[in-house]
């Protein structure tokens, strides 16, 4: 689309981009070089294509969510392989699914361009869906030939979340790694260039060109790849992340409510971000945990140095993505200030961390704070922000932000009135008296008697030839003002001033006194301009020469400004890879005060992570101990009296289902889907939750399932398992698995017939599902809970006449030791 006003432009990209999902194409005029003139007709400008704007590349755009990353994920899969295997099928006749059946390496990454961040990954087919949930890109790239064999099932798997995917033509050839240096901030060094599989490393460079594409350069400075190892993180399945409401809650999508939302208290955006991957990808590593706990517990214990740390992160800025705006060739003067005032942030925080080492006596809690203070390499970019601060004039700059923001809000206000008056900003005569005396305000606000206000950006003594231009323009000044007091004493009135219009340029102003002729020859006028009965105008030759030499150095003064934001510009570049890193460890400092901060509120305890795979039969509910898990293994307290945890590489959940009308999937079948693939992928270090396994089913069918599963888990999978159901013949058929415990909850009822339920696990069986008395308290007439009633009771004598003796499930399996589930 075209025909709006420039500084709309972030309004329309957020509802077209952000809210549609569209891709915008930037047009922009570049200059004709001199002999393709006479080709294009004596045209001095010609327009181009500058940028492409889509979901996945957003830069600088002011309605990025701060707290989260814009990520652009590519997935690269073997066309080849696929296709044979898409053609298989069709020959089997086969109704399913390829992603869910073919077991494919799968190479992805992605970046946020706004920060720069890079990431690579080797996955499966399998594990694709909940890849892309755990990543949330905004923007996902497959290769355009995979379109027709699988594209509709992505479109399809990616529909959930929102997600637009684009179909791109990956590159034939890939460029190794080693040709990626241009596109880096530092080269990636060779013995990690190895542990890149070619299916990630094709994925990468189809992101990089891509981005290059749509960017329309190929100087990006992003971090260098970082490798996201499985063994690494403990994987956290699609299911699992929308039951546990990790991100957003599983009944509205909000973020409120959920537990990134519940455990939040971090001062920054970015830090926010940091917490945000943790809580989808927490580590699997006891070292990385435990040190992370250290330094939370050093913040609990020194109230101080955590309430000194968070009021420094409050006053820092987003370094992140700061810096990459320089990276990228775009930033402006104000973000420089306001790098500087981050990078002074990261220096405070350095010496606080510093005084405070020295008075601790704990030798953990000293070497997690030196740990920290090891990794702020200041030293470069603490002389970068004195440069910074000694050049740019901030006055200056707040003076001309504030003049802009009125004259963009004045426009659109304008914009708006020509609108509603179905005119257009050009028929400025057809517009209401009230709008064109607010114009004319609007123009004779940024006009002075020589010319337009000049707010200077730096400082006069920023360079010398910027000085010595001031000093030449302030001697034009003086002679101004003198030329002036010539002018009132020749004609004898203090009304004259020199002034500059826009449309008229250098004039002399006369206002209320009656000048002759003959005084203006004098004065070598050389000819009028206007006159009314109070005023007059004309061209003065000598102001016209003082103004036109004022003009000329004011020009320079901008040119100088120019040069020595760009001098600064390269310095940012230089100090490109320590800022980023201090700006990694403000955020991990951020996080650790944020869960510091809710471990005091909520009085949480610091578990204890090992790494055998079993829990010892510990209380827990399900998704509360799953939750419990993830906070642990993200480095955060946990809110428990007592918590010791074996380290979980993946956690999987059954816990509701809804069906999936659009890909003709009932209940039932969501649940045996996510079911199946629970049983396919865990693994003895895995936790699993399941909750009411059979349910969509007829009860002689769904306590089949569910005991199948329940074998299969306990013996084969060998997992840590919570399965809770109200298939109560599940305690009976049971009660051989060695490795199985049963618990349940209590109603405790009053004399006068009220209950509430006891929230605490017992070991036993409780066979009183409770369900009429939810029931009453849902407010069910009380007929219908008096028929609910007799026809439980007559069911009940049913089946205790024809009760039938559990089922024989086996004893362990020779050579395979028994998990422990619960």
């Amino acid at each position: 689309m075209a025909g709006f006003p420039f500084f709309q432009l972030d309004r329309f990209l957020k509802i077209l981009v952000q809210d549609l999902n569209k891709y915008v194409a930037i047009s922009e005029e570049f200059a004709i070089e001199a002999e393709d003139k006479m080709k294009s007709g004596g045209l001095m400008w010609d327009r181009k294509v500058a940028r492409i704007i889509t979901p996945g590349t957003l830069i600088d755009e002011k309605f990025i969510d701060p707290s989260e990353n814009n990520f652009l994920l590519a997935i690269y899969l073997d066309v080849s392989a696929l296709a044979v295997q898409s053609k298989q099928q069709v020959e089997a006749q086969s109704s399913q699914h390829i992603l869910s059946s073919v077991p494919q390496a799968v190479g992805l990454s992605w970046m946020d361009l706004s920060t720069g961040e890079f990431y690579t990954q080797l996955t499966t087919l399998q594990m694709l869906p909940s890849a892309i949930a755990r990543i949330g890109a905004r923007e996902i790239l497959a290769d355009q030939n995979i379109q027709d064999l699988i594209g509709q099932e992505l479109q399809q798997l990616v529909g959930h979340e929102h997600r637009l995917v684009t179909f791109f033509r990956f590159p034939e050839t890939v460029a190794p790694i080693s040709e990626w240096d241009s596109m880096l901030e530092a080269p990636v060094s060779e013995n990690d260039r190895a542990s890149f599989s070619p299916e990630e490393i094709a994925a990468g460079y189809s992101l990089l060109e891509y981005t290059r594409v749509q960017l329309q350069r190929t100087d990006l400075k992003l971090l260098p790849p970082r490798r996201r190892h499985s063994d690494e993180s403990m994987s956290i399945d699609r299911n699992s992340l929308r039951g546990l409401e990790i991100l957003e809650t599983a009944r509205d999508g909000f973020g409120k409510g959920s537990l990134l939302h519940a455990v939040r208290r971090t001062s920054t955006k970015s830090g926010a971000r940091l917490l945000r991957d943790r809580l989808t990808s927490p580590s699997t590593s006891t070292q990385v945990i435990n040190n992370r706990l250290d330094l939370v517990s050093v913040f609990i214990d020194t109230v101080d140095l955590r309430d000194g740390v968070i009021q420094l992160l409050k006053r820092s800025y987003d370094a992140q993505r700061l810096v990459q705006k320089f990276a990228l060739g775009k930033g402006d003067a104000d973000d420089l200030i306001c790098l500087s005032r981050a990078i002074e942030a990261s220096k405070s925080v350095r010496q606080v961390l510093t005084d405070h080492a020295r008075q601790l006596l704990g030798s953990e809690a000293k070497e997690s704070l030196a740990s920290m203070v090891s990794r702020l390499h200041l030293d470069g970019p603490i002389a970068l922000a004195e440069r910074l601060l000694a050049a740019i004039d901030e006055e200056g700059l707040l003076q001309q932000q504030r003049i802009e923001d009125s004259t963009a809000a004045e426009a659109a206000r304008l914009a708006q009135e020509v609108a509603l008056n179905e005119g257009t900003p050009s028929e400025l005569e057809a517009l209401p008296k009230k709008v064109r005396a607010k114009s004319s305000e609007r123009i004779t606000a940024v006009d002075t008697d020589s010319g337009p206000v000049e707010n200077w950006i730096m400082r006069r003594d920023a360079s010398k030839t910027l000085k010595a231009l001031h000093d030449q323009l302030d001697r034009f000044f003086d002679e101004k003002g003198a030329l002036t007091q010539r002018l009132r004493d020749s004609v004898g009135s203090t009304n004259i001033t020199l002034k500059w219009t826009p449309g008229l340029g250098h004039i002399c102003h006369v206002k209320g006194a009656k000048i002759s002729q003959q005084s203006l020859d004098d004065l070598g006028v050389t000819r009028n301009v206007s006159s009314t009965k109070s005023t007059r105008s004309f061209y003065l030759p000598a102001w016209t020469e003082l103004g036109n030499r004022m003009d000329n150095v004011k020009l320079r003064i901008r040119q100088e400004e120019q040069a020595i934001f760009e001098r600064l510009r390269r310095e940012v570049i230089l100090n490109l890879v320590k800022i980023r890193r201090n700006a990694a460890v403000m955020d991990e400092l951020d996080v650790a005060c944020s869960f510091a901060t809710l471990a005091q509120e909520q009085q949480m305890v610091r578990p204890i992570l090992n790494e055998g795979p079993n829990m010892a039969g510990k209380s827990t509910f399900l998704r509360q101990n799953a939750l419990i898990t993830i906070l642990a293994q993200v480095g955060s307290y946990v809110p428990a009296a007592y918590a010791e945890i074996g380290v979980v590489d993946q956690i999987f959940s059954r816990i509701g289902a809804a069906d999936d009308l659009f890909r003709d999937q009932s209940t039932f079948m969501v649940e045996m889907l996510e079911t199946a693939a629970i049983l396919k992928q865990a693994s003895p270090r895995s936790f699993v939750i399941m909750d009411e396994v059979g349910r969509g089913t007829t009860p002689e069918d769904g306590t089949a399932v569910s005991f199948a599963c329940l074998h299969h888990l306990h013996y084969r999978n060998r997992s840590r398992v919570l399965f809770a159901t109200h298939f109560h013949a599940l305690a009976d058929m049971t009660k051989s698995f060695e490795c199985l415990e049963r618990y349940c909850t209590d109603v405790k009822e009053s004399p006068g017939g009220g209950f509430s339920f006891v929230h605490r696990l017992r070991k036993g069986v409780n066979r009183e599902s409770h369900a009429l008395k939810v029931a009453q308290l849902a407010g069910l007439p009380k007929e219908t809970l008096e028929l609910a009633s007799r026809i439980r009771g007559q069911f009940r004598e049913g089946m205790d006449s024809s009760k039938t003796a559990g089922a024989t499930s086996g004893a362990c399996e020779e050579g395979q030791p028994a998990s422990h589930s619960a």
